[in-house]
């Protein structure tokens, strides 16, 4: 059977290509900072349904942030553990994390938790929130671009070098 025809990257039906990528990469420079000691390796940045799939890299304890999403977003931990202060739940290597539309949750490290590594699929935007609820900021797929852009042209693998991600 011959292979669909290909024009500009995309499949005779309009699809366009797979990812295949180590997901854990080997050059450092990949992962994308956040904020001091957090970091993000984007695995796909989903400008059509606007969600991402990424890797988030924890290397320090302590609050990280208090948020919200208006959509579903779906974790799995890879290593170390993490929680929410609004839960009495831990998040543990190997665990599986559902996070509802709307609620409001504020990621913990704990010690001696020195790295922590959680696969992360989020629909939508990611919504800061001040100790009032009230909107702080966001993260969406394009403000995601933009970060991987910057950092990927500062450390000499070239802006373009998230468009391998974008879908």
């Amino acid at each position: 059977m011959n292979a669909p025809l290909a024009i500009n990257g995309l499949s005779a039906f309009g699809m366009q290509p797979e990812i295949v990528t180590l997901a854990i990469p080997e050059d450092e420079r990949v992962w994308v900072p956040q904020a001091p000691g957090v970091w993000f390796r984007p695995l796909m940045l989903n400008t059509v349904s606007g969600g991402w799939f990424n890797l988030l890299r924890v290397r320090k304890t302590g609050v990280l942030s208090r948020h919200r999403h208006p959509m579903a977003v779906f974790g799995y931990v890879l290593k170390g553990r993490w929680r929410y202060l609004e839960h009495d739940w831990i998040a543990e290597e190997g665990g599986f994390v559902y996070e509802p539309p709307g609620e409001v949750h504020t990621l913990v490290v704990d010690a001696p938790v020195e790295e922590m590594i959680t696969l992360f699929n989020v629909n939508g935007a990611m919504i800061y929130v001040d100790e009032h609820g009230k909107t702080a900021g966001y993260e969406d797929v394009f403000t995601k671009i933009e970060m991987c852009r910057a950092h990927y042209e500062q450390v000499g693998l070239g802006a373009d070098y998230v468009n391998q991600f974008i879908r």
